[in-house]
Parts: structure tokens; sequence; C-alpha cells
């Protein structure tokens, strides 16, 4: 499945990567290293995730991150 990450903001987005891991809240913290509270403050919007933690969360998860410049 492709997405256009410009199409969403960073919660929509965490919350797809935890969804396309088809891991609990929990499960998907421990996976990241993370706390259950931190998943569900990106998904919340409340905290936000820097762009070298998407990189970490995308690897352990199989998901490729594309930049493409638009002609």
């Amino acid at each position: 499945m492709k997405i256009n990450a410009l199409d969403y903001d960073s919660k929509e987005l965490f919350k797809i990567i935890r969804e396309w891991s088809e891991l609990t809240q929990e499960e998907f913290a421990k996976k990241v290293n993370v706390s259950k509270g931190t998943v569900q403050n990106y998904e919340q919007g409340k905290r936000n995730y820097t762009f070298k933690t998407l990189i970490e969360i995308c690897k352990k998860n199989n998901i490729n991150i594309i930049l493409e410049k638009k002609k």
C-alpha cells in the first residue's frame, strides 16, 4: 500500500504506520522502545516526533520513506 505523506498530518501518519504494523499501541510501543503513553501522545498530536524517530520506526516496521521531487 502507498500513501502520499503530504496528505496527512504527523499524528495521522504515526497511526497509519502503527496500524500497518498490525500491533496494538502497547505492542507497538514495546517494539519501538517507547511508552504506550508516548504512542498515544503521537497519535493524538499532543507530542511531536522527530524525523529521526520516524526513520527508526519505519525501519523497524519494513516501511519505506521515499522523497520525490515534483516536476
